[in-house]
């Protein structure tokens, strides 16, 4: 096996999820995953810990849901149970087909997650964390032969993550004293506002508020946005190729969008629920480790040239004590590439141009 599965397996348990003596886990596996799986459990048996492993199949998942007819159970007291008694949820992302869900109609989908919201909020009630295991379709997706994808993947995720946290907190600073950040770039001027909120250093540990990994991001939860964005960065949504969306908001809602490609499955995403149509994240990524585009949101989103934007749900942890942010039964992230001819600004105070930001070497005023 490749030493750097057990390295992987090491950053997940220890540094990622804080698993402690004792602790209930629960480990979602993919089906290509096997490896990592196997390491992982082996690192959990030495802390301690009580293990409990699922299975997690998209073809499986399709399976159900093409065959299932009517109302879905609302949350489901056996699934629900399961996360109420786990201190950790362990997710390794691992399949062998990227696109298994692809045929699966999209109101099936859509009530199949509001069904389990309660069920959502239980496992986001734990020390969750999602990664995923380097295989051969994702390889394959991200147009790399599979040792490539391999180091590259490994590149992203065995990183020094406490040096980048210490970076990443330059960015926290700006967005927690900041008002109202202004994305510019050809096809986006776009605002949101921000004070109040809290900023996540998502530094790949649960100690961070953070649950990705790899992970490598500042996010936050804006509100009262305005203007147009582009997102510029292809990616696979429910199953669909989707390139060049546009959305345009108006009180903090979008009210008109389009897309290049894909753009029903953006539209079925926005018909979800109310909150769908509204932001739930504004997130920066700072993660250098990641160099190039390969149609894996876990991935994408976290490099260092790009903002993404998430229609939906809101997270709990940048919202004041008490506060109910945006509520929905998806969180859609998108991604807008800002590595030339862009700025994103914080109170009028540029932070980031062409990529780069204003504590790094060759930042321009």
């Amino acid at each position: 096996m490749d030493e750097r599965v057990h390295e992987h397996a090491a950053v997940l348990v220890d540094w990622s999820a804080q698993v402690e003596a004792g602790d209930n886990v629960v480990l979602s596996v993919g089906p290509d995953a096997h490896d990592l799986a196997v390491a992982v459990a082996e690192a959990l048996g030495a802390r301690g810990a009580n293990l409990l492993a699922t299975y997690a199949s998209s073809e499986i998942s399709r399976a159900y849901l093409q065959a299932h007819e009517g109302a879905f159970t609302e949350n489901p007291a056996h699934e629900q149970a399961l996360y109420e008694a786990a201190d950790v949820v362990l997710s390794i992302g691992g399949g062998r087909n990227t696109a298994a869900m692809a045929d699966v109609p999209s109101e099936r989908r859509q009530d199949y997650r509001t069904a389990r919201k309660a069920v959502r909020e239980a496992r986001y009630d734990t020390r969750w964390v999602s990664t995923v295991h380097p295989t051969r379709s994702l390889a394959q997706q991200a147009g790399m032969a599979y040792g490539e994808y391999q180091d590259f993947a490994y590149d992203a995720i065995l990183r020094d993550w406490e040096s980048l946290a210490e970076e990443m907190d330059n960015m926290k600073t700006v967005l927690d004293s900041g008002s109202e950040v202004r994305l510019v770039k050809e096809g986006t001027d776009l605002t949101m506002a921000i004070d109040g909120r809290t900023a996540v250093n998502s530094a790949a540990s649960v100690k961070y508020d953070s649950h990705n990994l790899p992970s490598g991001e500042v996010f936050t939860a804006p509100y009262a946005t305005e203007g147009t964005v582009l997102f510029d960065v292809p990616m696979t949504l429910n199953g669909e190729s989707v390139r060049d969306v546009r959305l345009e908001f108006e009180d903090g809602e979008v009210v008109d969008h389009d897309a290049a490609e894909g753009e029903g499955v953006v539209g079925e995403i926005l018909d979800t629920d109310e909150g769908a149509r509204r932001l739930g994240e504004l997130g920066i990524g700072m993660n250098r480790g990641i160099d190039r585009f390969t149609d894996n949101i876990l991935f994408d989103e976290k490099m260092g040239d790009t903002v993404h934007l998430a229609v939906g749900r809101a997270y709990d942890a940048c919202l004041p004590e008490g506060e109910t942010g945006n509520e929905s039964a998806v969180h859609t992230d998108m991604i807008t590439d800002m590595s030339e001819d862009s700025r994103l600004e914080v109170d009028g105070e540029v932070i980031q141009r062409n990529g780069t930001f204003r504590w790094e070497d060759g930042f321009e005023e």
